[in-house]
């Protein structure tokens, strides 16, 4: 066998997402770049790795005994990488960070400047939905999560990076001089985000709260697909303003005015209290704290003003 170490990270990623599109994302590769790599670690073996089923791509358990032999080979590499920072003076480590898909616009801020003046650092970060990134908090699979609602079944500590404010949003295709909700919600499609979503538990307590008669629901897995969709006129939804700006300016969306609105939450970077973090996690909740007011108005300053 001849395989290369590429090989290994293309195919761990690839059975982790069970997905090429997911991977070459991630990856920052192309489809084309991630099929090649798959194929040729395939061809490496007399037993099939991975079986498409009406068009989604599944690993066999022979695939996932490899996956779990390549993460224990990535691991020892990576750990002779630090070994070999740390012997210069250097901070290294992995930083593995668990997102909420709408905090893909916080976060990056705050990470940076940090990981451009530690190079010996690699970052791990996975965007996904509330319920995920909860999972993976509890599973202790990362050292932090971001997240603007806390779970009350873990014991946490946590920073308080910023605040999050959802407004209802649309195209801009209509005008609406009434702010009676009642009015509003009834005459209005909604879409919804995805089941174990915080945009879609915020929304929906928000209409249980008011009582508020709902029309037609769509529903769609991400930010982004809610985003085009409003633009498109498909219909309105609740959507946090972190995740809108060039719309807004760009006179894409409107923020519609309704009494009881934004909803405000707080954007937390969290991790367990009983975590042994890193010397690199360490570094990096140093950096947030002393660093997070300045990130905050150099990049954010437009947010906290509407």
């Amino acid at each position: 066998m001849n395989y290369t170490l590429h090989q290994l990270q293309v195919f761990l990623k690839v059975s982790e997402k069970q997905s090429i599109t997911k991977a070459a994302e991630e990856l920052f590769l192309t489809q084309p770049a991630v099929s090649i790599q798959l194929r040729n670690f395939q061809d490496q073996f007399s037993i099939p790795l991975t079986e498409v089923v009406g068009r989604k791509l599944y690993i066999t358990d022979f695939g996932r005994e490899i996956a779990e032999a390549a993460e224990k080979i990535l691991d020892q590499v990576y750990a002779i990488n630090y070994k070999s920072s740390s012997y210069e003076g250097n901070l290294s480590g992995r930083l593995k960070i668990s997102i909420v898909s709408t905090g893909k616009y916080v976060m990056p801020y705050f990470l940076s400047n940090f990981i451009k003046g530690n190079e010996g650092v690699e970052l791990l970060m996975d965007v996904t939905n509330k319920s995920k990134v909860v999972k993976a908090l509890e599973l202790n699979e990362v050292d932090f999560a971001l997240v603007s609602v806390l779970p009350t079944h873990l014991k946490m500590d946590k920073i308080a990076l910023m605040t999050n404010k959802l407004f209802l949003v649309g195209d801009m295709k209509r005008n609406f001089n009434s702010k009676n909700k009642n009015k509003i919600f009834k005459d209005l499609p909604l879409i919804y985000r995805e089941q174990g979503s915080a945009t879609r538990g915020a929304m929906e307590e928000f209409i249980r709260k008011n009582n508020l008669p709902t029309s037609k629901k769509i529903e769609l897995t991400s930010n982004e697909a809610v985003k085009q969709a409003v633009i498109a006129g498909l219909g309105y939804s609740i959507m946090p303003l972190i995740g809108i700006k060039n719309e807004l300016r760009n006179g894409d969306l409107q923020i519609i005015e309704v009494s009881g609105l934004p909803i405000i939450t707080t954007w937390n970077l969290v991790w367990l209290q009983s975590k042994n973090l890193s010397p690199a996690a360490n570094a990096f909740l140093a950096y947030v704290k002393e660093e997070k007011e300045d990130i905050i108005a150099e990049h954010f300053d437009w947010f906290e003003n509407i």
